[in-house]
């Protein structure tokens, strides 16, 4: 009985004490994994499924470096994008998910979706990070780490979708 009044007790007091909001959050990448399986199973194509792949690999990725407590080489985000998208290709290449045959530009699907998921990702990092230097250090609208991102992804998705 005590443990529950005390779970009530904390859950009450983290309600009144709102916390900063972490940008990359678990539950937006659970989403996104969840929407992958189901797009999968909907037909939508390798090359726009991967490029999403590729999109949450590199958000787990600068996740959990800023998790990561200790200074150094693991609390780099780029560092544990490169190991992601290393171990997807591995991964999908093994289950012979990739490479074959399913090309665009003479170029595996999956191969340039993955790969081009990471440079859309870097390239919205590159874009928040110069849209506050412009704008002395502070955001220049709300959620703009998360929103960035999703829009760049979201965008290419569009383009692409035309092509394949």
């Amino acid at each position: 009985m005590g443990y529950t009044i005390s779970m009530f007790i904390d859950l009450f007091l983290n309600l009144l004490t709102p916390k900063p909001v972490l940008a990359n959050c678990p539950v937006c990448i659970v989403t996104v994994g969840g929407g992958l399986f189901i797009a999968q199973r909907l037909g939508i194509d390798d090359l726009l499924i991967t490029l999403w792949i590729s999109g949450l690999n590199t958000a787990l990725a600068f996740f959990m470096a800023d998790k990561i407590k200790k200074p150094g080489i693991l609390k780099n985000g780029y560092l544990w994008s490169i190991f992601f998208y290393l171990t997807t290709v591995f991964y999908f290449y093994s289950t012979s998910q990739a490479g074959l045959g399913n090309n665009l530009w003479g170029i595996d699907k999956t191969l340039f979706g993955l790969s081009l998921g990471v440079i859309i990702f870097f390239l919205s990092i590159f874009i928040d990070k110069f849209l506050r230097l412009k704008n002395n250090g502070k955001v220049l609208f709300y959620y703009q780490k998360v929103i960035i991102p999703f829009v760049l992804l979201l965008l290419t998705t569009l383009i692409f979708n035309q092509f394949v």
